[in-house]
Formats: structure tokens, sequence, C-alpha cells
């Protein structure tokens, strides 16, 4: 029989809120809103509340600093902790101290009565050639990680062990968070992770093979993307502001997951 959970809290950054999947109404919708309205789905007749206290910028230690308390006093039995991207890419990046920070989490969590899920990154290198100076952190961070989540008792989603997630043609235009069809996707694994019924590994599945296109069209791809996202990033990071400066939560207060017919 599937459990029934009562209440959801998602923490985490950028992509736990739900960049760059669009709900249509000038917000975002996400992962964990996706996984939430599954979750709900699969228990008729009992509501399931749902908060996500998660913001854009936010690296591990500040994570854990201003949403776990939070997110323990709302009592959640079910909550996703995903954390370490922000970290990876700034020069001070300590892998033991963020795994620490992933970790402490995860126990408070557990420790409360709540199942706890987490996921591995995927390797930023197909979708950002540029970044692969940094799939190194990446790796090492994934290894932490399972290792945290075996001594948490937290269920992982080895993302980052598989090959489609960093398929180009899931991640949005900043090629730093998933798009509408790459959320979708984390969401049906989350889904299956936690042993919903109706959920199987199809999310996994690779794409067809990609078009191939022109060197000249490549170029301008890349030049495109420097100017859009690369230097304004840069810009943010050299004067030490971040995009989640003077932001809030998008859902503080656990509400119930509306379903749509």
């Amino acid at each position: 029989m599937t459990r029934v959970y009562r209440r959801y809290v998602a923490v985490g950054d950028s992509t736990t809120e739900g960049m760059d999947d669009p709900d249509g109404r000038g917000g975002y919708r996400g992962w964990a809103d996706r996984f939430a309205e599954h979750v709900a789905r699969s228990q008729p007749g009992h509501a399931l509340e749902y908060a996500n206290l998660a913001i854009r910028g936010r690296t591990a230690p500040k994570i854990r600093a201003e949403q776990l308390a939070p997110a323990l006093a709302l009592k959640p039995d079910l909550a996703t902790v995903v954390a370490g991207m922000n970290d990876i890419m700034r020069g001070s990046f300590d892998v033991a101290a963020v795994a620490a920070d992933i970790l402490a989490m995860q126990e408070a969590l557990v420790a409360s009565g709540t199942t706890v899920l987490t996921f591995t990154l995927p390797d930023p290198a197909p979708v950002m050639p540029i970044a692969k100076p940094l799939r190194g952190r990446v790796l090492a961070l994934n290894e932490a990680i399972r290792k945290t989540t075996a001594d948490s008792g937290a269920i992982l989603l080895d993302l980052g062990a598989y090959p489609v997630a960093s398929d180009p043609r899931l991640w949005s235009d900043d090629r730093l968070h998933a798009n509408s069809a790459g959320h979708e996707r984390i969401g049906h694994a989350l889904a299956y992770a936690l042993g919903l019924p109706d959920f199987d590994d199809s999310w996994n599945k690779t794409l067809p093979p990609p078009v191939r296109r022109p060197r000249h069209q490549s170029i301008t791809a890349e030049l495109a993307w420097i100017r859009r996202h690369m230097l304004p990033w840069a810009g943010r990071h050299l004067l030490g502001r971040s995009s989640g400066d003077n932001r809030e939560c998008k859902r503080a207060t656990p509400t119930p997951v509306e379903l749509e017919a």
C-alpha cells in the first residue's frame, strides 16, 4: 500500500524554485511543483499540503542557515533537499563543507520522521562546454552526495549517472537550469524513486539523435549565450551580488496542491 503524505516541503536554490519552467502566470512551476502534483494524485481522497522555501542563488550553507529551521517548523513528512550547484561555481568551493551542510539538512529532517529525497547533479560539460573545468567538482560533489544520502537514510535519485540528464535539449537557454521538459523528467524520476504507483524508469529514455547545426550557427549561438547569460552572471559575482538578493521564496506557507481535472 502506498504511504499517504500529509505535507511536502522543498528546500534548495533556483532549480528547486523552478527556473526555467514558466507557469504561464509570470512565475515558475518546476520539478518540485510537478513532484508535489504526482504525490497528490497518487493518494486520492487525501490532501497534500506543499511549501517551497527555495530561493535562487543560494549556496548550501545559506540554504542550511535560512531554510532548514523553517522547514522543520512546518513538520513535513516528505521533503526534498537539493543544493550545491551555486557552490561549485565559486572559487572557494569546498566539497567537504558542502557535503557537511547537505548531510546536516538530511539528518535533521530524517530524524524528525520525514521522508527525504535528493539527487546528484548532471554533468555540465555537454550542456555548457565552457564549464568543462567544473566537471571534476560536479563528480566530486556527486560522490559526496551519494555518501551523505547513504549515511542519512534519505532517498537518492542518481541523476548524474544518466547521460540523458545532460542532453542540452532538456536545458533552458541559460544552460544552468532545466527547461520545462527537463523539469518534467526530474519530477517523474522523483516520483519513481519514491515508489509511487504508475511511475517507471521511462524518465531516463534517451532522446533521438540531434540534428547537427552548421558551424556558423553554433558559433553565433555561443556568442549570444555569452552576451545574454555569461557576462551578466560574471558581472553580478564580481560585485558580490546574487540573482536571489532581496527575494523571498515562492510558497512559504503550506497550501493544498490543486490538481487539474
